[in-house]
């Protein structure tokens, strides 16, 4: 394994990244448009790039992920796409007559400049879109940020070309969950009917990448978020943005264009980050919490006492999606674990002080890097030793090579199943994060202990 030659001696590096943390922006548009019920996504590019992305998607979901392209050769490559989309867009509702094609674009349409706004206007102009059909799009070149601002770029598509204002109030929270599994989403949605809130989720892959096997294959099946519904979030009474990086922007717009009042919040992960969704949600709808959410909420707390004596101490490295780290983060600190050495491959100003404010308490320097990659964090745990890792199934290598319990979390998700149906959102998702790094760290303690240490009871 190249792995095992990562040195341990830490020399600076400016342009290159090696072992990132992160994948490209159309794979995150993608998930978005797969969210929204009746839609293809469509990769204005050439037919490699659909086909990677498709396939990443397929192996993370372990569903088929349909999905169209321009099919760039090189001649769209040297006189621009726009035929190609043009044809595109009137073969796709000819043959399978969706609701929505959600445009993303890749590193060659953004090269060459193709103006897909514009494209898609002449296809409406020309007749091309059928009456009550939409066409959207977002601009996500794969050389920049990563796959979850391609996703919070599709989540602003959404709202800049679905969104209407009426004028009158429906009384519907709307709630942008974050680049979240379908478990996770499936997960907020009970959490609002416990709690007997409207709402308005988008974009939803629970149903789409999770669904049924029936027998009948559906190319779009009755899940996603309903296009009505998308262009109700104009009037709604607030939108809850669930992840800085994932889904601010969108929020921001429908406040700026629809004065629907956003509210940044964390991803429900954890205690902490779970109560402050709960209380927004209680404050923006104007309910009470109900009991049964507090028995949930009392149940974590159980769990977190009982377990605390094996978790305290524990050293943990995180690798990840901005959003999902830092509030792994905090969960962590709260479980009495130290999470020292944190990397995300997503750029962002606010990430390191962020999670540099959190850790404060901890008494000691933590590593942190913003855009970092997983080369960077082999070389900071071979400096100093942890108990677990947190991340990806890319983090396997350096599990194996330095002989650490590792937990799966995040994207992508290649040799293990479960990601998808079993939140880790919410209360009910943190018992399950508990009961995963508790399963990690005791099999450790097992495999290591001798026979008069091997207990039998915790």
């Amino acid at each position: 394994m190249l792995l095992r030659h990562t040195p341990k001696e830490i020399t600076g590096r400016e342009a290159l990244v090696i072992n990132p943390a992160k994948t490209c922006q159309p794979i995150g548009a993608m998930v978005a448009a797969l969210g929204i019920e009746g839609c293809l996504p469509h990769s204005h590019g050439s037919q490699g790039c659909c086909a990677y992305h498709r396939s990443t998607l397929s192996r993370h979901y372990k569903e088929p992920v349909m999905a169209a392209t321009s099919s760039f050769t090189e001649g769209a490559s040297v006189f621009g796409g726009q035929a190609n989309l043009l044809a595109a867009i009137q073969t796709i509702f000819a043959l399978y007559n969706p609701e929505v094609i959600a445009v993303h674009t890749t590193c060659l349409s953004e090269t060459i400049g193709d103006d897909v706004p514009q494209i898609a206007e002449k296809a409406r102009q020309e007749g091309k879109v059928p009456p009550g059909k939409h066409v959207i799009n977002a601009s996500t070149p794969s050389y920049v940020g990563s796959h979850v601002t391609g996703f919070s770029n599709m989540c602003l598509g959404i709202v800049k070309n679905l969104a209407v204002k009426t004028g009158k109030r429906n009384g519907k929270i709307n709630i942008i969950p974050g680049f979240t599994e379908p478990s996770d989403m499936e997960e907020i949605k009970r959490i609002c009917a416990m709690m007997k809130v409207p709402v308005i989720l988008f974009p939803d892959t629970s149903g789409v990448l999770n669904g049924p096997l029936t027998g009948k294959y559906l190319m779009f099946p009755k899940a996603g978020t309903p296009v009505e519904e998308l262009k109700a979030t104009g009037d709604s009474r607030a939108t809850l943005a669930l992840g800085e990086w994932a889904s601010a922007d969108a929020a921001k717009y429908l406040d700026s264009a629809f004065k629907v009042p956003p509210v940044i919040l964390d991803l429900p992960i954890g205690l902490s980050a779970t109560d402050r969704f709960v209380d927004a949600l209680r404050k923006a709808a104007g309910v009470t919490v109900p009991a049964s959410v507090e028995f949930e909420r009392g149940q974590l707390l159980d769990v977190m006492a009982d377990m605390h004596p094996y978790l305290y101490g524990k050293k943990v490295a995180i690798a990840g999606d901005p959003d999902q780290v830092t509030a792994l983060a905090e969960f962590f600190l709260v479980l009495g674990m130290l999470p020292v050495h944190i990397v995300t491959g997503t750029p962002g100003k606010r990430f390191e002080e962020r999670i540099h404010k959190m850790t404060g308490t901890m008494g000691r320097p933590v590593n942190v890097k913003c855009p970092g990659d997983m080369f960077l964090l082999h070389q900071w745990i071979k400096n100093e030793p942890v108990d677990l890792l947190v991340g990806n199934t890319y983090l396997k290598y350096i599990a194996r090579d330095e002989d650490i319990p590792l937990v799966r979390h995040g994207f992508p998700i290649l040799d293990r199943i479960g990601h998808s149906y079993f939140p880790t959102v919410g209360y009910k998702g943190g018992l399950r994060l508990i009961e995963k790094i508790l399963t990690a760290l005791m099999d450790r303690q097992d495999r290591d202990s001798t026979e008069t240490g091997f207990e039998l009871v915790m």
